[in-house]
C-alpha cells in the first residue's frame, strides 16, 4: 500500500503475527531490490469491535510506535478486509489509541490525533538557508526545519545530521524540511492547492522518504503557531500527493488534531520466501 508516496508491506494479522518474524526478515521483505520493497512492514489485526491492531516495523526492522502514513493506510486496509466499520473505528498502536474513518467509496482515510504541544525552538546551529529549527512529537518525535527551499536542501546529508543531534534526545527524531513552493516545485492561484512543500528524513529508513503523516503534522501546528499558516492546511508531499492537517490552536497546544490522506492498495502477493530466511 502507498500512503501519498509512503510505502508499505501490508501483512494480515489473521495470517501472521509479529512475534514470528525477525529483524532480518523485515529488512529483507523490505528491501527494493531483493525483496518486495517498502518504507515499513505493518501487521493490521483485529483487537475487538470495530478496532484493530497496528504493529509497525521500519524497513531496517527495528521497531516504531507510530506512523500516521500507515494508520491511514491501516484504516482502509481493515475497511477492505472488512474488520472494521469503514465510518468509524478505533486504531490501536504502540503509542496511543487513536479514532480513525475512511472517506468516501476511494482510498482516502483520516487520523484523529492526540491534543499535541506546539513544537519548541532547540539550540542547533543553522545552514545558510534554514530559518529556524524546532522540535515536536506527535507519535514519535520530529525536527521542523524551515527553509528557503525544500529543493535546495540535500536531505540525505542535513537530516541525517539532524536526526542524530543531541537535542533529538537519545533515539533521535525525523527530519521534516518545509518551504512555500517556489518555481522548482509549482505554484498554483488555486486556494486549495499547498502552498507549503514538506521534504523528509526518516529515522530506521535513513534516508529520504516520500510522505510523512505525522511529520506533517508537527510541520503545520509549526507554521500556524508561528503565524506563516492557517489551519486547516494542505501540504505537499516530495510525491507530489497532499496531506491535509486540521486543528485548533489552543495556546501552546494544538487540539482536534485530525489527519487526511491516502491509503491506497497497489499490489496482493505471496512472500515465497520463509520467515526463516530459508526458501521453500
Amino acid at each position: 500500500m502507498t500512503g501519498s508516496g509512503n510505502d508499505f508491506v501490508m501483512i494480515d494479522g489473521r495470517t501472521s503475527d509479529p512475534a514470528e518474524w525477525s529483524r532480518d526478515a523485515i529488512a529483507r521483505i523490505c528491501d527494493r531490490r531483493n525483496g518486495v520493497g517498502g518504507d515499513g512492514l505493518v501487521f493490521v489485526a483485529p483487537a475487538g469491535q470495530d478496532a484493530v491492531r497496528m504493529t509497525y516495523f521500519n524497513s531496517d526492522g527495528s521497531p516504531a510506535p507510530m506512523c500516521g502514513n500507515a494508520a491511514l493506510c491501516s484504516t482502509r486496509l481493515a475497511c477492505r478486509l472488512e474488520m472494521a466499520d469503514p465510518a468509524g473505528m478505533t486504531l490501536v498502536t504502540d503509542a496511543a489509541t487513536f479514532s480513525t474513518r475512511c472517506v468516501g467509496p476511494g482510498h482516502m482515510a483520516e487520523l484523529h490525533l492526540p491534543d499535541a504541544t506546539v513544537p519548541a525552538v532547540i539550540e542547533v546551529e543553522l545552514e545558510p538557508g534554514e530559518q529556524w529549527i524546532r522540535l515536536g512529537t506527535v507519535g514519535v518525535p520530529h525536527v521542523i526545519v524551515l527553509v528557503d527551499d525544500v529543493a535546495s536542501v540535500e536531505v540525505d546529508r542535513r537530516g541525517r545530521a539532524l536526526r542524530f543531534h543531541p537535542a533529538c534526545g537519545p533515539g533521535g527524531a525525523n527530519v521534516n524540511f518545509l518551504s512555500r513552493s517556489s518555481s522548482s516545485t509549482g505554484t498554483s492561484s488555486d486556494p486549495t492547492t499547498p502552498v507549503w512543500v514538506i521534504r523528509t528524513y526518516e529515522r530506521g529508513i535513513e534516508a529520504e522518504t516520500l510522505a510523512c503523516g505525522t511529520g506533517t503534522v508537527v510541520g503545520a501546528l509549526a507554521l500556524a503557531a508561528a503565524g506563516l499558516a492557517q489551519l486547516p492546511l494542505p501540504v505537499r508531499s516530495a510525491s507530489g500527493k497532499a496531506l491535509s492537517v486540521t486543528a485548533r490552536l489552543d495556546g501552546m497546544t494544538g487540539r482536534d488534531v485530525w489527519l487526511s490522506g491516502e491509503g491506497r492498495v497497489v499490489a496482493r502477493g505471496v512472500w515465497l520466501e520463509e520467515i526463516s530466511g530459508e526458501s521453500p
